[in-house]
């Protein structure tokens, strides 16, 4: 009885290593992906498999919020409707331009906004992200209900990071787009709902390999106390 209960424990220590083992090489693979995330504003006309674009929403849809308000949907623009949407993109632009309604004290960044809309008309795959709790952004609101939408804001975030990495684990490439404000009431009207636009995230096939990023260094970012 002995001897079986060793073997069995040695068992046990033995799948006990190996899954050590592989959560190890499983953190390290999400590492990797983290590590080889790219902003891409390049991309192939390749269309995306509807497959795919569900299994990186649900991915989203797996991120923590909070008080797990879960405050977010998601738009799927591809074909002729994502070229309207791209077309109301570029019209807001231009108004904006002339305007500076929106964003005055931003207007340096038009230029920006306007390669922006030059990556969303070669991209197969645009998906608006909305948060579904809070309506405009340009409107002033009380400070307790600012708070509350800053608690929405992150909890998309940590929502579209899941999206994105998803999608760099299946070999797609993405960009995730806030020049959206430029335009921000142009695209409300075309979307059709008084929901908040957090922005728009690109997927696609990547035409390029930029470089990694430089980023600070963990003693400049982290404090000890």
């Amino acid at each position: 009885m002995c001897k079986c209960l060793n073997i069995s424990s040695t068992s046990i220590r033995e799948v006990k290593k190996i899954l050590g083992i592989k959560a190890i090489m499983e953190r390290k693979i999400m590492i990797r992906e983290i590590e080889n995330r790219r902003s891409i504003r390049k991309y192939k006309p390749d269309k995306i498999e509807r497959k795919l674009i569900e299994e990186i929403i649900y991915s989203a849809s797996l991120a923590p919020s909070a008080k797990n308000r879960q405050p977010w949907k998601f738009i799927v623009y591809q074909g002729k409707e994502k070229d309207k949407l791209v077309d109301v993109m570029r019209h807001g632009i231009n108004s904006e331009k002339t305007t500076h309604e929106l964003m005055p004290e931003w207007a340096f960044a038009i230029p920006d906004a306007e390669n922006t809309v030059r990556i969303m008309q070669e991209v197969p795959c645009l998906i608006a992200v909305l948060n579904t709790n809070q309506h405009t952004p340009f409107a002033s609101i009380e400070n307790e209900k600012r708070m509350v939408e800053i608690c929405d804001s992150l909890s998309i975030g940590a929502a579209i990071e899941n999206m994105i990495l998803t999608a760099t684990g299946y070999g797609l490439g993405t960009l995730w787009i806030a020049n959206t404000c430029f335009a921000y009431n142009e695209l409300m009207d075309f979307i059709g709902t008084d929901s908040q636009l957090t922005g728009i995230v690109a997927v696609g096939f990547a035409d390029e390999s930029p470089a990694k990023r430089p980023r600070k260094p963990l003693e400049e970012i982290v404090e000890y106390r």
